[in-house]
């Protein structure tokens, strides 16, 4: 049994991309869970692109991380001890536990999980919030129809993966966006879209064009900037966007100028939406259990990029943000 607690927190705001000294490794003691609280030992943590605008110091949709408090973020764990009749020690549950490596946690803030079902990483992925937010932005956002043509940037990542794969199931012709040969080829070998365009090679927006060549119906975009400005010149007619991040401009110190492109939405009846995934948390058993059957089937697949180690993590986030990443970022700390 550890006999203390180890942490990151937050040691400066960055400005424009995150350097490791604006994170902390601490050591503090193991906490002790109050009533109706579990005391989690974590064995993965999750890295995710929202966490930018969290230590950004920004007003946004949540209260940013302050100076010297503990990253936010999912992690997945075994409760150690736990004072709620709701959790028993001995189980795995998922939450906000953030990034250290024992935390108390009210028990109704916890997802109790299986092991034996998927592996425990899955569950800060494709079992988790990204594969959420790819089903609800896909299905509920932008309500695709069998027979359209999808398109989703940032195609190799956790989210984008999934929306691929989840257009598939539903009859529709999926195409992704990704930066590198390496990513494109995952995309489209392995995850079965019909094509992936790689927008860091030269010729882009041909290439694009040549990729949908009856246009866009839905677009489901993670990144944001001069990508989704190519995409914008192939939506249809009553075609709609998701809009779910824009991890392009995450790191920008100043923001850029635009949209420039919006008379598209006009001649061309465009709806466009950003949403959360906490926007449909009342359908998360369904989706849950309708992602895990998909999952256990082989019918979607996924992959991790796998960081060791708590004092690892701010440098996983450093390149997942930068696209060093393919599919969902984690950092195991129990072997």
């Amino acid at each position: 049994m550890a006999t203390e607690n180890r942490r990151i927190v937050l040691a400066s705001r960055p400005v424009g991309v995150p350097k490791p000294s604006d994170f902390r490794l601490e050591r503090a003691p193991i906490p002790a869970p109050a009533d109706g609280e579990c005391l989690v030992r974590s064995h993965y943590l999750s890295v995710d692109p929202y966490m930018r605008g969290r230590i950004s110091g920004r007003k946004s949709y949540a209260e940013p991380v302050g100076i010297g408090e503990v990253i936010v973020g999912a992690a997945v764990g075994e409760v150690l001890e736990s004072r709620s009749g709701r959790v028993a020690a001995g189980q795995f549950v998922t939450g906000a536990l953030g990034w250290q490596e024992h935390s108390c946690v009210p028990a109704k803030a916890l997802r109790v999980v299986d092991p034996d079902a998927a592996p425990l990483s899955a569950y800060l992925g494709v079992l988790g919030m990204p594969g959420l937010t790819a089903y609800y932005g896909l299905l509920r956002v932008a309500g695709v129809e069998a027979g359209e043509t999808v398109c989703v940037s940032g195609a190799a990542g956790a989210v984008g993966s999934a929306v691929g794969q989840i257009a598939r199931l539903h009859g529709c012709r999926a195409v992704g966006i990704a930066g590198g040969p390496r990513k494109c080829g995952w995309v489209s070998s392995e995850l079965g879209f019909e094509a992936a365009v790689d927008y860091k090679a030269d010729g882009f927006p041909a290439a694009l064009r040549a990729a949908v060549p009856d246009g866009i119906d839905v677009y489901f975009d993670n990144v944001g900037g001069p990508v989704t400005d190519a995409v914008f010149h192939r939506l249809n007619v009553r075609s709609r966007v998701a809009i779910c991040g824009q991890i392009s401009q995450y790191n920008a110190v100043d923001a850029p100028l635009g949209p420039r492109l919006l008379w598209h939405f006009i001649v061309k009846r465009i709806r466009a939406e950003g949403f959360l995934v906490f926007d449909f948390r009342e359908h998360d058993r369904t989706a849950l259990a309708q992602m895990a059957e998909w999952v256990s089937s082989g019918k979607l697949q996924y992959r991790e990029t796998v960081a060791q180690g708590l004092e690892n993590a701010p440098s996983a986030f450093i390149g997942m943000l930068g696209g060093a990443n393919i599919g969902k970022q984690v950092v195991r700390l129990v072997a």
